[in-house]
């Protein structure tokens, strides 16, 4: 998986009013959840763009202080009416304990069904999997080429090596539905079919 650095500095001072001033000066308040004792510190909201708007999915190094930190995010909390981001959770992470994370969907291949005139329906952008930080890709990859009309793809269909799928093995993810288009060409050939099966000679 690929990695984004973000240099920071530690919070001394705490509560409404430190915060307030923070965020007037264009930086972003965050906290590291870790085994034993949380950290509190504050980036400019420019440091977390790479990360933040993209559909992709860092490990995060923290340079808080000076000192490294592995990490990856959690949440982040958008103001309401302005969408600039008010608070952002990260969670350590260390190389022999596993982690839980999203991990973006690529769908491939070109469907039979949508070839035969189906639609594609993607119901799902990313996946909850657990497994050691060195075992994170930084895709999952689906293959659609032998999903037929009425057929889909769910969640407990798929198996990743050194990984765990943590969502609902029975939710949806992509699926191939009949088109509007392809339907009334069915009903559309509909009467012909049948007029012509009532002019038909019947076997004696």
């Amino acid at each position: 998986m690929k990695t984004i650095e973000i240099k920071a500095v530690s919070r001394e001072h705490f509560g409404k009013k430190s915060t307030n001033s923070l965020r007037a000066e264009g930086n972003v308040p965050c906290v590291m959840y870790m085994e034993k004792n949380n950290l509190h510190f504050y980036a400019h909201e420019n440091a977390f763009r790479g990360l933040v708007y993209t559909p992709e999915v860092y490990l995060v190094t923290l340079v808080v202080d000076g000192k490294n930190y592995n990490a990856v995010m959690k949440e982040i909390q958008w103001h309401p009416v302005t969408d600039r981001i008010l608070h952002i959770d990260f969670m350590q992470v260390s190389e022999d304990k596993p982690v839980t994370i999203d991990i973006p969907l690529r769908i491939t291949g070109e469907s039979v069904g949508v070839k035969a005139g189906g639609k594609l329906r993607v119901k799902r952008r990313a996946l909850k999997v657990k497994g050691l930080t060195k075992n994170l890709p930084d895709h999952l990859t689906i293959d659609i080429t032998n999903i037929g009309i009425g057929q889909s793809v769910k969640i407990g269909d798929l198996n990743y090596e050194n990984l765990e799928i943590i969502d609902n093995k029975r939710a949806m993810i992509v699926s191939v539905d009949v088109s509007r288009i392809s339907l009334k060409e069915e009903e559309a050939a509909a009467p012909g079919a049948e007029a012509a099966a009532a002019e038909a000679p019947a076997e004696e």
